[in-house]
């Protein structure tokens, strides 16, 4: 007997209401700035800024204290060996030199009569009119007065070198690159004046991070001619690194420098790349770590993230200097890489960035 239609609709009415839950909402895609990859030359490298110095200079400083009276050279003079570059006030050095000279006269005199009583007191205890202890003193009285006199003879001989001192020269020729000192202004002795730079050798100084030394072959670039590349050697590199920046002080010498490599010019130094994997230049911004070391967010063909590994050869204000296997032309996210996770989906919006990636 089948139930009637009244029975049927007790029953569902007595059921407990359905839930249906619809399916959660996916996610809108985020909009974010994107940057290609640009592979760098084969040859290139990581690059630092640093600055032309001479291989040789040296701070000159005044043999003798004293109020400076005169200083004779500027700020990148060219000098010559013995030019004259400060003179002290010499009056006080004068007055030193005559009390010196005073002095060796006095001992030359005390020194002749203590020899002639050691003359006389050999005669007389050849006689036997004097004890043999009486001459031994005055033989002895007679060597002290003559070490006296060699004593200021020497400080004589000083305070006319001091005086000579009052004339600072040039030890070698150079470039004046630095004066430390003005006229009128009182030193000390052994104090340095000015800095003498030799210009015939020059290298550019650069601060080099750890994985960086040691590299075989680099060129120059030069602010000033963009358009010359000058081969370089490293010559020596700091055996401890800066307590602060972490970097090593290099220098690469510049091989038959030109006459235009000015010290104080602002130098590139670009290493050659050591490794197959191609370089390539981007946003500092893409760049971050999670643990894992450096990574890049790779837009894949479902407009989804992925990380991709990456090696930091360089860093700069605003670009960083990579080793990557992704190839030319690859999407990665250019900013707001550690607000993403892995696999978001992403839209990337148009928007000129300043370092695009060459």
């Amino acid at each position: 007997m089948r139930p009637s239609p009244l029975l049927l609709l007790l029953l569902t009415a007595c059921l407990p209401e359905a839930k249906t839950a619809a399916p959660p909402a996916e996610e809108p895609p985020r909009p974010v700035q994107v940057a290609e990859i640009r592979h760098l030359p084969a040859d290139a490298g990581p690059s630092f800024t640093g600055v032309v110095r001479a291989r040789r200079e040296a701070d000159v400083a005044l043999r003798a204290g004293g109020r400076i009276a005169e200083r004779l050279v500027d700020l990148g003079a060219e000098v010559t060996p013995g030019q004259v570059l400060f003179r002290l006030d010499p009056r006080d050095l004068e007055l030193a030199l005559r009390a010196a000279e005073a002095d060796v006269l006095s001992a030359e005199a005390t020194a002749a009569q203590a020899v002639n009583d050691a003359g006389r007191s050999r005669a007389l205890v050849s006689a036997g009119h004097v004890a043999a202890a009486f001459h031994e003193q005055r033989e002895a009285t007679a060597r002290a007065a003559t070490q006296r006199l060699a004593a200021a003879r020497a400080q004589r001989d000083l305070a006319r070198n001091r005086l000579d001192y009052a004339e600072l020269r040039a030890p070698a020729g150079g470039r004046v690159t630095a004066i430390l000192a003005e006229a009128g202004q009182v030193v000390a002795e052994g104090a340095p004046v000015l800095r003498l730079a030799d210009p015939a050798e020059r290298e550019v100084l650069v601060q080099l991070p750890e994985n960086a030394i040691g590299a075989a072959r680099a060129t120059a670039r030069f602010w000033a001619r963009p358009e010359v590349a000058l081969p370089v050697q490293l010559r020596e590199v700091a055996a401890q690194a800066d307590a602060n920046m972490r970097t090593y002080a290099a220098r690469f010498s510049i091989p038959d420098a030109p006459d235009w490599a000015r010290l104080g010019m602002t130098a590139t130094i670009h290493l050659a790349a050591e490794s197959s994997a191609p370089g390539a230049r981007i946003p500092l911004s893409a760049l971050h770590d999670r643990g894992q070391g450096p990574m890049v967010w790779r837009l894949t063909e479902q407009g989804r993230i992925e990380a991709a590994p990456v090696t930091v050869l360089g860093l700069s204000e605003s670009m960083a200097t990579i080793r990557t296997d992704l190839p030319a032309g690859t999407r990665i996210v250019a900013m707001g890489a550690q607000l993403l996770d892995p696999g978001s989906r992403v839209r990337p919006v148009e928007a000129r960035l300043a370092g695009a990636m060459r």
